[in-house]
């Protein structure tokens, strides 16, 4: 069990977990696993950790198939600059190692905001936690689980 599904268990929300074997050499994790699962890649999310005016952290989940726009991100957020974070402070601030971190069940409550695409699906992938491991849930139980609101920052 990973944070992220023990989390999910004590809030009862609905989930439905898909494993598949991770290839140690992918560097495409999202990628990676909408290939194996056969899921469109418009509907598995990456949780991507942002350093936010050099000293906060933030999340932002945002579709495989698109990149995050880091100047729509930080006018929702209400900041004036953001870059992706360090690989150490991720791992160290949600717990998770890189390819495994998910939005749900991190070591310190962030800022999340999920792009705000997923809304159009009845239910979307996450990591769980772990690589070789998704989530699918609503994307309004994620929402709520992690806090997040929805808006556009993907391109």
């Amino acid at each position: 069990m990973t944070p992220a599904i023990n989390c999910l268990k004590k809030a009862k929300i609905n989930y439905q977990l898909h494993q598949y074997e991770h290839n140690p050499d992918s560097k495409a994790y999202g990628e990676e696993a909408a290939q194996k699962l056969n899921i469109a890649f418009d509907q598995i999310f990456k949780t991507l950790v942002v350093s936010v005016d050099n000293r906060d952290l933030a999340v932002a989940v945002v579709p495989v198939s698109r990149q995050l726009d880091l100047k729509a991100f930080v006018k929702v957020i209400g900041s004036k600059k953001a870059k992706m974070a360090d690989k150490k402070d991720v791992e160290r601030t949600t717990g998770y190692i890189s390819g495994g971190v998910s939005p749900i069940g991190q070591k310190k409550k962030l800022m999340t905001i999920i792009d705000n695409s997923a809304l159009k699906f009845n239910n979307i992938y996450v990591s769980a936690g772990r690589r070789g491991l998704q989530i699918e849930l609503s994307p309004k139980d994620l929402g709520l689980q992690t806090k997040a609101t929805f808006n556009k920052i993907s391109k």
